[in-house]
């Protein structure tokens, strides 16, 4: 993607995935057997498929188109021009969201959930979200304290990223300064079948490796601040290099059609077969040193770069029309991200014991938290300042 055009299917791309992520938060209490902010809801074993789905390849997509709008940003502002618009535009959101909206979603598990006596909001926030107190017993968790960061460690690692990014950038910078007679190398050739087998393979090592201590849905705090699930890092660091690197050699323009289609149709072949076995088949497991836990390694890093590389293709070549509504939908996009899980929540929890299927109470909370989210974040952004961050 060259610096000075805006590739209005990309947008368009950031669109529909930031759906997905409202509709797989929406699917939470009804499918997954993940932990939630709503219990005792009725389950589907195919909402628990799709959540798996979504697992695999969404959030590496999201890095991936993240990171194709960095190097452009870096080059037009400048190193801290860029950093501090970054923290701005990420670290606000992260302090902001950890201080208010997170106590507020942890507090309302709290109250209907974990069964201790009634506390205040303020004496919840000092004693079990910041732990100033000793821990109760008979912690149900998911972790002691509350305090954590929920759906806003996709922020606070896009953040880390990108200083990463940055460091790497000015270190390259130096050492061609000291390497003035090495050939400036040009583009690189957009990826073949060949490359993406190559970076499948790659990703199934490092997500097996990584899952033999960590399996899926363990957090751990890097640096007692970042919010990181090791199973997935591997995919989610590549694909934001791949994001920097598709920008540096123009492979969105670049990339050969014919192979994304191949590629999305092994993806969809991928998916239909997860449906027809379930996300609970004994084939398949998180984590370890077993053969099931290959098996899931290998298929969540092939479904992962199958679907990224088939949707950014099916956008790039279907899905490029662009509208007044459409381009107004994708900037408050980073808005709904933030803003909609305690709608989603709210939802939830307003559906509850209203004799709904699974499948109807999903449905439900996608379409009203969806539509709420984007008028919710489209009326922030024309508050005075908040634009710049959101």
């Amino acid at each position: 993607m060259r610096p000075d055009r805006r590739l209005d299917w990309l947008d368009n791309l950031r669109i529909a995935l930031t759906v997905l992520v409202v509709v797989h938060h929406a699917a939470q209490p009804y499918g997954p057997d993940d932990w939630w902010y709503v219990e005792g809801q009725p389950r589907t074993p195919g909402l628990a498929t799709l959540s798996a789905v979504d697992g695999a390849f969404f959030m590496s997509l999201f890095f991936f188109v993240s990171a194709a709008f960095v190097p452009s940003s870096y080059h037009r502002r400048g190193g801290w021009r860029f950093l501090k618009s970054r923290l701005v535009r990420l670290g606000i959101p992260v302090v902001v969201g950890a201080l208010t909206i997170v106590p507020g979603l942890m507090y309302t598990y709290y109250v209907h959930y974990r069964g201790y006596p009634p506390l205040s909001f303020p004496r919840y926030f000092r004693d079990v979200y910041l732990g100033l107190a000793e821990k109760p017993a008979g912690w149900t968790g998911p972790s002691w304290p509350d305090l954590q960061f929920g759906h806003l460690w996709f922020i606070q690692n896009l953040l880390a990223y990108t200083v990463l990014y940055v460091i790497c950038s000015r270190a390259g910078r130096l050492l061609r300064r000291h390497r003035r007679d090495e050939p400036v190398r040009g583009e690189r050739p957009a990826p073949g079948h060949g490359a993406l087998l190559w970076l499948t393979t790659a990703i199934t090592a490092a997500t097996f490796l990584i899952r033999l201590k960590y399996p899926l849905d363990k957090w751990i705090p890097v640096l007692d601040f970042l919010q990181v699930e090791p199973a997935r890092v591997p995919q989610y660091a590549a694909f934001f290099t791949l994001g920097v690197l598709a920008h540096r050699h123009h492979w969105l323009e670049r990339f050969d059609a014919r192979i994304g289609w191949v590629w999305l149709g092994v993806g969809l072949a991928a998916v239909a077969s997860l449906f027809a076995t379930g996300a609970d088949s004994s084939w398949f497991a998180p984590g370890g040193f077993n053969g099931p836990a290959f098996a899931w390694a290998a298929y969540d890093s092939a479904l992962c770069v199958s679907l990224c590389v088939g949707l950014l293709t099916l956008f790039r070549e279907t899905v490029t029309s662009t509208s007044r509504f459409s381009k107004e939908l994708a900037a408050d996009s980073y808005g709904v991200y933030i803003l909609h899980v305690p709608l989603v929540v709210t939802v939830q929890k307003y559906l509850a014991g209203r004799d709904l299927s699974a499948i109807g109470a999903w449905a439900t909370s996608s379409v009203l938290a969806t539509g709420t989210a984007f008028a919710l974040a489209a009326g922030l952004r024309r508050l005075p300042g908040v634009r710049r961050v959101l």
